[in-house]
């Protein structure tokens, strides 16, 4: 059965209670973030040399782009509707808290090993080839960088009880105390000159944005006036931050820049998703309509059904694409950035990029399919927190310095090892069983 056949077949069985606005800006919100990485990079040859640049800094105009195009906080908004959907349905049902972290985990990681191990064997084969350690390195790093998220989201997801648990008790004020920690952090952070505080925000910011969903999954941001008086506090606090705190203006890390609103992340990346958060829901109602209609209900599906394929993998189409441009004597990477040809040639930049990540897509996307089958017995919740903690250490540390090592391998594989292992520790159990619910955001 053809892709869009199969989709559409599943469009067809959507329950009608399922809010599919939800997906929609989960499909949206990554395909942005694949964009914004492909309009980043600007690869340059000049006199036979290459340089890797990047136009947040060779065209420091580009900085305000970000606001458009950094919509991680949009995705962890979904994820928060999502999750608390989930995790309600989860104890309407009896499913202990094991079985329903090890179902989450294993969409999101099912489809990260194949990529970590593929790296890994590249760096390997590329050290034992004569190819430099910094050449894998710096090359791994860029196509590693997207694993960052799952850093991150995979905590957020086990802290979901617990963040559940403040809802219950607090309703909204539990998204006001989260976003105070994370003003309060930054005030600290910044007033007393201790960078090391800004780490906290990792918890705060993001948990805070996923706290959001929550207002959202609730009805708290139901209506045209709510979710307006959002986006304009939003804006508000980001136009405050940038121009009377002197905060940066880019929502994402700029190479030579001392500090980044993204690496630790700080609060103005709440408030980024707090305005991209209220435009949208603002639009819900006519959107939710729209998307009763089969076409752009079946593409939400066909997206979605490869949403961490395509993240993933993206990067390492463009890092592939430009080693082989670069091979071939630069062709297409002889244009300054930022001139008029260099903007006028990005479609055609978006399209082969596009086509060679094809090829990843249709190799790798069964193991996200795989991750939505059946799947272990899980192993007690103690575990579960455990190996997580272990494969976001392990993620993080390639996500910031790559898989290449000057080790005789050539390759960091006691980072890929850790991640396996935390993988294991807490997704693995005793014996098969039958698979979670599919009807679950």
């Amino acid at each position: 059965m053809g892709l869009w056949a199969n989709a559409t077949r599943i469009a067809e069985q959507t329950p009608p209670e399922r809010n599919r606005y939800v997906d929609f800006l989960r499909a949206v919100s990554i395909m942005v973030v694949v964009i914004g990485h492909w309009l980043m990079a600007a690869p340059y040859v000049i006199h036979a040399e290459l340089s890797m640049g990047d136009m947040l800094h060779a065209a420091p105009w580009t900085q305000w782009l970000t606001w458009l195009f950094q919509v991680m906080p949009l995705f962890f908004i979904v994820g928060g509707y999502a999750n608390a959907t989930s995790w309600q349905s989860a104890r309407r049902s009896g499913t202990d808290y094991a079985t329903w972290l090890n179902g989450r985990l294993r969409r999101l990681i099912g489809p990260m090993l194949p990529l970590l191990l593929v790296w890994a064997a590249l760096a390997i084969v590329a050290a034992r080839v004569g190819v430099k350690p910094a050449t894998v390195r710096i090359g791994s790093q860029v196509a590693l960088i997207p694993t960052w998220f799952l850093a991150v989201y995979i905590m957020v997801v086990a802290a979901v009880p617990v963040t559940r648990w403040l809802w219950d008790r607090m309703g909204s004020a539990s998204f006001a105390l989260l976003a105070t920690g994370a003003i309060v952090v930054d005030a600290i952070a910044f007033g007393t000159s201790t960078p090391g505080l800004r780490w906290a925000n990792y918890a705060f910011v993001w948990l805070a944005v996923h706290q959001v969903g929550y207002l959202w999954r609730h009805g708290h941001l139901h209506g045209a006036t709510r979710c307006l008086a959002l986006a304009a506090t939003g804006l508000a606090g980001l136009l405050i931050l940038v121009f009377v705190l002197g905060f940066p203006v880019s929502m994402i890390s700029v190479p030579g820049e001392a500090v980044s609103n993204s690496r630790p992340p700080t609060v103005a990346l709440l408030f980024l998703g707090m305005f991209h958060g209220g435009l949208l829901l603002g639009i819900e109602p006519a959107a939710r309509r729209w998307l009763c209609r089969p076409r752009p209900w079946t593409l939400a599906i066909l997206v979605n059904a490869r949403i961490m394929t395509l993240y993933l993998w993206h990067a390492t189409a463009l890092v592939l694409l430009v080693g082989a441009a670069n091979a071939l004597g630069g062709v297409g990477m002889r244009l300054e950035p930022d001139t008029g040809l260099w903007w006028l040639s990005r479609p055609l930049w978006i399209l082969v990029l596009a086509l060679v990540l094809a090829p990843f897509l249709a190799s790798f996307a069964r193991f996200e399919a795989l991750a939505r089958g059946d799947t272990n017995e899980p192993p007690p919740a103690w575990r579960a927190i455990v190996g997580s903690a272990t494969m976001c250490w392990g993620i993080a540390a390639l996500a910031l310095g790559g898989i290449g090592s000057d080790g005789w391998l050539g390759a960091r594989i006691g980072m890929v090892g850790l991640i396996v292992a935390g993988a294991s520790l807490a997704m693995v159990g005793a014996h098969r069983r039958s698979p979670l619910g599919q009807h679950d955001p």
